[in-house]
C-alpha cells in the first residue's frame, strides 16, 4: 500500500524548445501510516513530486503506484482521477483554491464532485469545519471574509471532506503568525494519530525533526538523501551544503561538541537535549 516512484523523471513542456527538467530518475517509496517530509532549496523537484503523487501530473518516463492504481506516462485522467480522492493535496497558500459562495458550501463542493448527495456532502462538511476549529457561526459567511489563517482551514477541511487516506502538504504553514502555524501542525499530527499517512514539504527543518518519521533530500531534480531524520539532520555539513541546515537545537548541540562536550547522537528535538542535560 502506500505510494511508490520507482525511476520517475519529469519533464515540463516536454517536446518544444522551452523543456526543462523537474526530476530524473526518482525512486522512493511513501509507507502507509507514514509521517514522510520532503524536503529540498527552490527548485529541487519537490513540488513536482507532490503533483505525481494524486495524479494532477503524470511522470515522463517511470512509475508512480498509487494503491493499486499504476500512473505511467501513458496515463489519461479518467484513470487515474480516483487518485484524487484517496490523496488530498493541499497547495502551499491553500485559501487560493477557495472559489464558493459560503464557507458550508465551498467545502462540500469536493464529496458533491465524487458523487455524494448535497445532504450528506453538507452533513461532511460541518464534520470537517468543526475538526479544523471553525465555528459553525461563520458557515454561511463568505470565505473571502474571513482572515487569511481562517480561510486556509477553510480551504483544507474542504480537502480533508474528500476523506483521503493521504494527506500532501505544500509549505501549509507559509505566510502565518507562530500561533496559527503552531495549531495547524497540530491538527496535522493529530491526523496522523488518527490514520491518515501525511506527506509534508517544508523549509522548516524544526518541523520536520519534530513531526516525521522519514524524511526524502531532494537537489536538483535529484533524491540525494534520505532515512529518519534523527539520522539525516547528523550530516550537518551536507544539509548545509544543500542550503537546507539541521533543526537549530542541533546546530546548538553541535557548537557545543566543537567546544568539547560529547553526544553519542546530535539531539534533533528540545526533548532529547533536556534528558542528556538532566543525564
Amino acid at each position: 500500500m502506500g505510494i511508490t516512484l520507482e525511476n520517475v523523471s519529469y519533464i515540463y513542456q516536454n517536446g518544444t524548445p522551452f523543456a526543462s527538467s523537474a526530476l530524473s530518475d526518482v525512486s522512493l517509496t511513501i509507507e502507509d501510516g507514514s509521517y514522510t517530509a520532503v524536503i529540498g532549496h527552490t527548485g529541487s523537484g519537490k513540488s513536482t513530486i507532490l503533483q505525481l503523487l494524486n495524479g494532477l501530473l503524470v511522470p515522463t518516463e517511470g512509475s508512480v503506484k498509487v494503491f493499486n492504481t499504476l500512473i505511467t506516462p501513458t496515463s489519461v485522467n479518467k484513470e487515474i482521477r480516483q487518485i484524487r480522492k484517496q490523496v488530498g493535496l493541499v497547495f502551499q497558500f491553500a485559501e487560493n483554491q477557495i472559489f464558493e459562495e459560503t464557507v458550508l458550501k465551498d467545502v462540500a463542493f469536493g464529496p458533491q464532485n465524487f458523487g455524494i448527495s448535497s445532504e450528506e456532502a453538507e452533513a461532511i462538511a460541518r464534520e470537517k469545519l468543526a475538526m479544523v476549529g471553525i465555528d459553525s457561526s461563520l458557515f454561511e459567511r463568505s470565505p473571502f471574509e474571513l482572515s487569511g489563517g481562517q480561510m486556509r482551514r477553510v480551504a483544507i477541511a474542504g480537502i480533508l471532506a474528500m476523506e483521503p487516506s493521504i494527506l500532501v502538504l505544500d509549505e501549509p504553514t507559509a505566510g502565518l503568525d507562530p500561533v496559527g502555524r503552531k495549531e495547524l501542525m497540530a491538527l496535522f499530527k493529530k491526523l496522523h494519530q488518527d490514520g491518515i499517512t501525511i506527506v509534508l514539504v517544508t523549509h522548516l527543518m524544526d518541523d520536520v525533526a519534530e513531526f516525521a518519521d522519514q524524511v526524502y533530500v531532494m537537489e536538483k531534480g535529484k533524491l540525494v538523501k534520505s532515512g529518519k531524520p534523527s539520522l539525516v539532520f547528523q550530516d550537518i555539513e551536507f544539509m548545509e551544503n544543500v542550503q537546507l541546515g539541521v533543526p537549530r537545537i542541533t546546530r546548538f548541540a553541535y557548537k557545543l561538541v566543537k567546544r568539547g562536550l560529547s553526544f553519542k547522537q546530535l539531539p534533533i528535538r528540545i526533548e532529547e537535549f533536556k534528558e542528556f542535560i538532566n543525564g
